[in-house]
């Protein structure tokens, strides 16, 4: 199972205040055990919404609006994507990820969709394709 841990942004991290030297350490930790696990697939801290552009798309038209974006709270600052072997596999590494030195930390974890998911809508053919792009990204 793979899982998405997004950590949400607040009012520091929309300000842009970068993280101070034993945030960035105790970060490099929790990062270094997920490694070690052999759990994480992948993660990156993000820019504030300042710095981001929001498309929406609709049937008729699409809208594209740059940042900043209000409801911080709303928006992600970072993501680890990992590969555990249940949800309470998920919540345990999500538990050990470091406080923050002021305030909270909000992480919310959401389960990847596999193609197993989809069910019969996902035909031979669209799974082949689908694998060969996956090879592809991959390599």
């Amino acid at each position: 199972m793979r899982f998405m841990i997004l950590m949400k942004s607040d009012e520091r991290t929309e300000a842009g205040e970068a993280a101070g030297e034993a945030e960035l350490a105790a970060m490099y930790s929790y990062n270094e055990q997920l490694v070690k696990a052999g759990v994480l697939l992948g993660g990156e801290g993000l820019h504030s919404s300042a710095r981001g552009t929001r498309v929406t798309l609709t049937a008729d038209e699409t809208v594209v609006e740059h940042g900043p974006f209000p409801q911080p709270r709303e928006l992600v600052a970072g993501f680890w994507l990992i590969q555990v072997k249940s949800r309470e596999e998920a919540i345990a590494w999500a538990r050990r990820c470091p406080a923050p030195s002021e305030g909270q930390a909000v992480l919310e974890l959401r389960q990847v969709v596999e193609a197993e998911d989809f069910g019969e809508a996902l035909t031979p053919e669209l799974r082949e394709a689908n694998e060969r792009l996956r090879e592809m990204t991959l390599s």
